[in-house]
This record gives C-alpha cells, structure tokens and sequence, in this order.
C-alpha cells in the first residue's frame, strides 16, 4: 500500500478509471492505481475533484489537507470509517494498565534516543558533551521505570529530549547546519524545520493506521486526551522519533543531500522546509521506509510494515490488556 504525496503547489487530482492522476497544467506528475493507495497527503494549494474524493470515500482512501510546512489542517474519511467499537474498550482500560504502557513508551523513546547517540559515538564522534547524554538517558530510563504517575513520566519524557537535543547538534559534521536546541512553534532553523516536518509527516502516518485499525485516536495513555488532539498518535509516535526521524534529518545533512541555502524559507519569526526542500525530503523518507530490514524472527520487512506492526500491537493490548504494549525498540 501506497501513501501518495502532493508536495507541488497548484495542483490537480482527478479520476482516470481505476487511477488517481495527478497534474499540473498540461503535465501528468503522477498515476496510482487506487486498490494500492492507503491515504493521500495533500500540501499546500492544491484541488482534488469531486470524483476522485468521492471515490477515495468509497474506497476506504483517507485525504489529509496539509500547510506546505507540514502542519495538517484536517482530513476527509468516509461515513463509516470511526472507532464506536473499540473505543468502549478503549475508554474502560484501568489507570494501572495505561501507566504501565506509558512507562513502556518513555522507556523506549529513552533507549531509542540514546542508542542513536551511541552509533554516531561508535563511528566518528569523540564529545562529552554526547557521553554526558548518553548516561543521562540510561538514567532517566531506569527512573521511568519506577515512576508512579503520568505526571512524572512526562516530565523525564521531557528531561529526556532535553539532553538529547543538547548533543544532537554535535553530531551534524556540515557547518552551515548548526543546531543549538530543539524549537518548534516555528521551527527556529533549518536543523529544526527538517525535524518539525519529519514528525508531522510520521505523526500523520500513523493517524492515519489508527484510524484504519478501527482505534479511537482520542484515546491514550501517557498524552493527554481531548477533543482537539489526537494523543494516541502522540503516544505511539515516540519510539519512532530517534529511529526514523531523527537519524534520517542525520543523514540528509552529514551526506550532504539538504543545502541550508536552497532548500529553506524564512518567514513568519521561523524557519520551513521550501518546494526543492520539501522534494528532497520527502523523496529521502520514502526511499528509507521501502528499505527492508530483520525482524526479531529472522524475516525481512518494509520499514513501513513497523508502523503496521505497532498498531496493532496496541489493538491487541486494547483487546487484551494483560498482554500490554511492547514498544519498537532498535536494536
């Protein structure tokens, strides 16, 4: 199954039988035949018919509208598509079974991160600054475990991207990138736009699975619920963060693809990815998603399938809550 992208300004997408098209102007930019699409993400300024929105309904085919910064304005889901069935189930799981899978999600969002700052030590990386985080991430982790309240969790959560954004900025290796600490509302940098984007994107992904596995997106446990926020993508967004954000933003910048020149706008008091930026991106993540990798069981699998995966897995523990939620954690 396929997301489709429209990062271009101005442009249209239409029904051709059996596929969505996509154009600007005169030119054919793209054709997705629709059994293989999974949700369309539309950035910017541009229209989708009335034909291939209703056939996108009928399909099952969510459409998110987003800013071409990445933040999403809303989406269109068809008339069945809802959570009435689990979310009962959702709503009577006990205090003690939703802070034992906070806690989980803090501590692999903890490991997740340090183990990343552990690889760039390994390969090239001499800093304190990065040995002090690294230990101050092992710490946090094992006080999460004897947390005894969300309240708490949330705050070593926070303590936790604290240190490790404190090191982050000394494992880029380009000078025209230089990232102090984390800012989002707007993003203060290029370093920080490319991080702000990332997160969106996969926040969205995995919104979108919820949605499709039939949970309550308004449901969580360790962010906190309301009818504006859908904190169950917030909750499990957070074992994503490090191993596919994070170490993709690394990349792109240590390998030169992104130019701090070209690639960004400043406007608005911050910082966002532009057109070329925005391609560059985008084209970068998918290309790391369709990567395959090994499974605990030996097998290999799409890094999409993790999203898949972990879904799931939390569906399971709504089900079944004895069995509780196991985090994606690198190994």
């Amino acid at each position: 199954m396929k997301t489709l992208y429209v990062s271009q300004p101005d442009c249209y997408l239409a029904l051709q039988q059996e596929n969505i098209i996509v154009k600007k102007g005169d030119v054919v930019l793209a054709k997705i035949q629709i059994p293989l699409l999974e949700q369309i993400l539309v950035f910017g300024k541009s229209q989708i018919s009335t034909q291939a929105i209703r056939t996108c309904l009928w399909r099952n085919i969510p459409i998110a509208y987003l800013s071409r910064m990445g933040y999403c304005y809303g989406r269109i889901l068809p008339i069945e598509r809802g959570y009435r069935q689990l979310a009962r189930y959702q709503q009577v799981l006990e205090a003690e079974h939703r802070l034992l899978v906070a806690k989980q999600i803090v501590i692999a969002k903890l490991k997740n991160s340090r183990l990343i700052l552990q690889r760039i030590q390994r390969k090239r990386l001499d800093s304190e600054t990065v040995a002090l985080a690294i230990k101050s991430l092992e710490h946090l982790s094992e006080k999460a475990s004897r947390s005894e309240t969300i309240e708490r969790l949330m705050g070593l959560e926070g303590a936790g991207a604290a240190s490790y954004f404190s090191a982050f900025g000394e494992c880029l290796s380009v000078p025209e990138f230089v990232f102090v600490f984390r800012s989002r509302r707007p993003p203060g940098n290029p370093v920080n736009a490319m991080l702000s984007f990332g997160y969106q994107i996969l926040w969205n992904h995995l919104l979108c699975l919820i949605e499709l596995q039939g949970l309550d997106p308004y449901q969580a446990c360790l962010h906190q619920t309301s009818e504006r926020h859908a904190a169950l993508a917030s909750d499990l967004i957070e074992e994503f963060r490090a191993p596919i954000i994070d170490s993709l933003v690394l990349w792109l910048i240590n390998s030169k693809v992104m130019d701090a020149s070209l690639d960004f706008v400043y406007r608005d008091s911050g910082c966002f990815l532009n057109d070329s930026g925005r391609a560059k991106f985008l084209r970068a993540f998918l290309q790391r998603m369709e990567e395959e990798i090994q499974t605990d069981s030996g097998e290999k699998q799409p890094r999409w399938d993790l999203f898949v995966q972990q879904v799931k897995a939390y569906k399971q523990f709504v089900y079944n809550p004895q069995l509780l939620y196991k985090p994606y954690r690198i190994r």
